[in-house]
C-alpha cells in the first residue's frame, strides 16, 4: 500500500483485535478444593491458626465488580515480630489466590484495605504470614446479587 509504514497498521491491528476477542475462554472456575491447594502452596505443611486476622466485608454485596475488603492483623510490628504478608483466597473465582500483600516492620501497623471482584456467593479466606513463621488466618461468607463480570463461571 502506498503511504503505509512497514508492519502493523491500524486496520490489521483492530481486524486482529476482533479475531481475539471473539475466541471462547476456557471455562476456569476455583473450587473449594482448588482454593485449599492454593492455601498449601503458600504454608505449606505448617499449621493455619484462627485469630489475630480480622477480615472485614460486607456480608451481602449487591455488585460484585467492586467487593470492599479490609484485613488486619493483631501484631506488634515490630523488627523481632511483624506481619510479613497477607495473603488472601476466594473459592469461586476463576484463580483462587487473589493477592498477597508484602509488609515489614516500617508499616506501623498491618492493614490493608482494597476492593476485589467477585463472580459468585463464596467464602473468603485471608491468612497472616508472621515473621517468626506462624499463620493466622480469617474468613468470611459473603453473598453477591450481582455477580462480577469475570470469565464464564458455569
Amino acid at each position: 500500500m502506498p503511504g503505509t509504514k512497514k508492519g502493523t497498521t491500524r486496520r490489521t491491528f483492530i481486524a486482529g483485535a476482533a479475531v481475539v476477542s471473539v475466541l471462547p475462554f476456557a471455562s476456569a472456575r476455583a473450587t473449594p478444593e482448588a482454593m485449599a491447594a492454593a492455601i498449601k502452596e503458600v504454608v505449606g505443611d505448617n499449621a493455619i491458626r484462627e485469630g489475630r486476622v480480622t477480615l472485614d466485608m460486607p456480608p451481602l454485596i449487591e455488585n460484585g465488580n467492586a467487593v470492599p475488603l479490609t484485613v488486619s492483623v493483631e501484631s506488634p510490628m515490630s523488627e523481632a515480630d511483624h506481619v510479613k504478608a497477607i495473603h488472601v483466597f476466594n473459592e469461586k473465582n476463576p484463580q483462587p489466590h487473589v493477592f498477597d500483600a508484602r509488609l515489614g516492620p516500617k508499616n506501623g501497623k498491618a492493614m490493608i484495605a482494597t476492593r476485589i471482584k467477585l463472580g459468585d456467593s463464596q467464602k473468603i479466606v485471608a491468612i497472616a504470614e508472621t515473621s517468626k513463621g506462624e499463620f493466622f488466618s480469617a474468613s468470611a461468607d459473603v453473598i453477591v446479587t450481582l455477580a462480577a463480570c469475570l470469565e464464564d463461571l458455569t
